[in-house]
């Protein structure tokens, strides 16, 4: 029966014309090339879930001015649950589940990405995702969301999606923290299920090389410029000597330093990381303005300050990925525009309309 409804499916699709898939790529769901030039430009199938800019003016007028107002407290009580909040919704969209059967005729990967599986408490009988390598110990910020979830459903009950909350709190996070504004489009349902393995295989690691990274943002829609723009988060928010050990390596083997590397930035961590254990030590991503966000990560970037491998391989291991960074670290207008554009399409990465409005969202209703 199955079969049957992926191949209906398949005939509905083959008979649409392509350009109509391609105007509106924030609809869709799926990572099809549309051959339209740049890596990872792509468009995508939908499963009948269409997002909306205005979806709750009408249903929860209050949702955007609550979810803003719980960020700006949880923001001014602790700085860093800015780039807490924001990584949740990365996260959360990065991690997709995958339809093989489906994905193998249409020769692309069809998946489900900003659904709020990366929420959702382990049970007996599901192992979720916040479990995973990537983000045991690491992701931050639930309870906040929590609060925010308890306070929506007082006022507007099983109408605002866990996933939309999230999408709206990290961009309240880049907001209260002096970054740009831009509308979010909602309408997203929460899925009812998560993946510790799509987790521990989905997610960019901190030793990730330009073409792997590429690669990855490729698979869900996203172009080098997305990747380059939404790599700009790491303006905020702090990692573990064990993240980035691996930029200490001159230092500690005597080799010489890598291509771009500030030798007396390189000593300073290595300092840090020495007489702390590594991985309970933590620094600051951006130790200029670590608790605001600008484009000083990509000044940074250029002088040899990045503190994670993956982000200082984009000012060194590719001219394409070096030129945006130039780019980003002279206008910090231009670097605002890229973020806003390439989270609006991040935050497009979603499942169909099989999914629910979780009235808790550690758990499925």
């Amino acid at each position: 029966m199955m079969k049957k409804l992926l191949n209906m499916f398949i005939m509905l699709f083959i008979a649409m014309p392509v350009p109509s898939l391609s105007e509106n790529p924030t609809n869709f769901s799926e990572t099809c090339e549309d051959g339209n030039g740049e890596t990872g430009s792509s468009f995508g199938i939908g499963f009948g879930l269409v997002l909306d800019f205005g979806l709750y003016r009408n249903t929860c007028p209050e949702a955007e001015s609550i979810v803003y107002s719980w960020v700006e407290t949880a923001v001014l009580q602790d700085p860093r649950m800015a780039a807490s909040l924001l990584r949740l919704h990365f996260h959360d969209c990065f991690v997709n589940a995958s339809f093989p059967y489906l994905s193998e005729i249409l020769n692309c990967t069809i998946v489900l990405g900003c659904d709020g599986s990366v929420l959702l408490d382990d049970t007996e009988g599901l192992v979720g995702e916040k479990t995973a390598p990537p983000n045991l110990n690491s992701l931050r910020g639930f309870e906040v969301i929590d609060s925010i979830k308890s306070n929506i459903e007082s006022v507007c009950p099983e109408t605002v999606s866990c996933a939309d909350i999230l999408a709206m709190a990290a961009r309240d996070s880049v907001v209260v923290s002096g970054g740009p504004n831009w509308e979010v489009e909602v309408g997203r349902k929460d899925s009812r299920t998560a993946s510790k393995q799509a987790a521990t295989t989905s997610l960019p690691s901190p030793n990730s090389t330009v073409p792997t990274l590429i690669s990855i943002f490729q698979k869900l829609g996203l172009s080098q410029t997305d990747m380059v723009a939404l790599s700009g988060g790491h303006t905020l928010g702090k990692a573990k000597c064990t993240s980035f050990t691996a930029r200490l390596q001159p230092l500690q083997t005597g080799q010489p330093a890598n291509q771009g590397d500030n030798l007396e930035f390189l000593e300073s961590l290595q300092q840090l990381c020495s007489t702390v254990d590594p991985t309970v030590a933590i620094t600051q991503l951006d130790l200029v303005t670590p608790s605001t966000f600008d484009n000083q990560y990509y000044v940074n970037l250029l002088s040899g300050e990045g503190l994670l491998p993956s982000d200082q391989a984009l000012a060194v291991q590719d001219p394409g990925t070096r030129s945006i960074v130039e780019s980003y670290a002279a206008d910090q207008t231009v670097f605002f525009e890229g973020f806003k554009k390439a989270m609006v399409k991040m935050g497009g990465i979603t499942g169909g309309s099989e999914g629910e409005i979780r009235r808790n969202c550690r758990k499925i209703n």
